[in-house]
């Protein structure tokens, strides 16, 4: 079985811009976005038919998060690829380290069960497993991992128990 997918994203024409009115609202955003205005230098923005494409690279996840929020929602913009690479800043943390951080952090959270979740680490790669009551609680779990030193990737097989 096939699937063509013909889907159009058109916007009244008062919301219309050209790629590079949205090209430079979407650097001049970046610019003013606290976040992120220390490494808005290594952020390429592109447009095409108002889609943003965000490349580039960033030392943590929430710059990545905050650029991507950042451009989303501005006038004209038909869609967003945020295809910014997470490159850790240089710093020896050991894979252990970054396990306890984690773990860690997931007690400090009154929301979280944290013996339901396992974290297993690779480098800069962190795996969970376990299970969480709402998407909400699983957010928080991904956002946990992606705080602590040194992570460059979240592989989440967190399953949402009600």
């Amino acid at each position: 079985m096939a699937v063509a997918e013909d889907l159009q994203v058109r916007l009244p024409s008062s919301f219309e811009r050209s790629d590079g009115d949205i090209a430079q609202a979407a650097e001049n955003a970046l610019q003013w976005n606290i976040w992120i205005t220390h490494v808005i230098h290594r952020i390429k923005v592109a447009v095409e038919n108002g889609w943003i494409t965000l490349s580039g690279d960033v030392d943590w996840w929430y710059q990545k998060e905050n650029a991507g929020a950042t451009v989303r929602n501005l006038i004209g913009v038909r869609g967003l690829s945020n295809d910014i690479a997470i490159k850790p800043i240089t710093v020896k943390v050991e894979p252990q380290d970054v396990k306890d951080k984690i773990e860690s952090a997931f007690k400090r959270n009154a929301i979280l069960d944290s013996r339901r979740i396992t974290v297993e680490t690779r480098g800069g790669r962190v795996i969970l497993r376990g299970s969480v009551h709402s998407f909400a609680e699983r957010e928080q779990v991904e956002r946990a991992a992606y705080a602590a030193p040194s992570v460059s990737e979240v592989e989440s097989h967190i399953i949402i128990n009600p």
